[in-house]
């Protein structure tokens, strides 16, 4: 798409900010990584050591490093030993908050994504190519080698760019996959999408617009 071949890397400041206020922020921009760029339409937040879901709940380890560190930087792990989880390191220096980019509409090298994900199983569709954490890195070409990498940085090679056009819509909702107390509506509904998209991941029921109780409804 000619809309996406002039992306400008963002700066660090855009990554400065709270978890819980970068994840809507994030919602429209796109994630490049060499020939295949993602416009994000699904993160979640994690906000640290106050956070029962986020690797930096019980502090710092040689796992969660890169967390509590600088932002703008990538938190890249290994899900089960399977596939690679690709975060957002945001916030300021220590506080260990990030974003994990659940999914993405593919909107550059379609082709190449494909080619990967085929790879790696079955795809159907291109609303398939970047559904859902394990999907997306795959789809990326990212791994836990990039771990640590700098997204501020020219010569990195994968970096972040503004959205194209107005601001989308955003839902928020529980994270998917924690436990109980990850979820609790009243401080950590910090999973973020945009409602009716065809990429979004998770149950059917969680990808739409708020219902009466303010779930997610498709």
């Amino acid at each position: 798409m000619d809309r996406v071949n002039n992306l400008i890397p963002l700066p660090r400041s855009f990554f400065q900010r709270p978890a819980r206020e970068l994840g809507p922020r994030l919602l429209g921009c796109h994630l490049v990584a060499g020939e295949v760029v993602i416009r994000i339409t699904e993160v979640e937040a994690y906000e640290g050591h106050t956070d029962p879901g986020s690797h930096a709940y019980g502090g710092p380890t040689r796992r969660n490093a890169t967390m509590f560190g600088e932002a703008g930087h990538l938190y890249v792990y290994r899900h089960m030993g399977l596939h690679s989880c690709c975060n957002i390191v945001a916030s300021t220096l220590e506080h260990a908050n990030g974003c994990l980019v659940r999914a993405g509409e593919v909107v550059r090298g379609a082709g190449v994504a494909r080619a990967r994900r085929n790879a790696a199983g079955v795809t159907r569709r291109d609303t398939d190519l970047a559904q859902g954490p394990g999907r997306m890195t795959v789809a990326l070409g990212i791994s836990w080698l990039d771990d640590g990498l700098d997204l501020c940085d020219p010569d990195s090679g994968i970096f972040v760019a503004d959205r194209i056009g107005p601001a989308p819509e955003t839902v928020a909702g529980p994270r998917i996959g924690l436990r109980p107390e990850a979820t609790d509506p009243e401080h950590l509904w910090l999973r973020f999408h945009i409602p009716g998209d065809p990429t979004v991941s998770g149950p059917r029921s969680l990808r739409g617009r708020p219902g009466p109780s303010g779930t997610p409804r498709g």
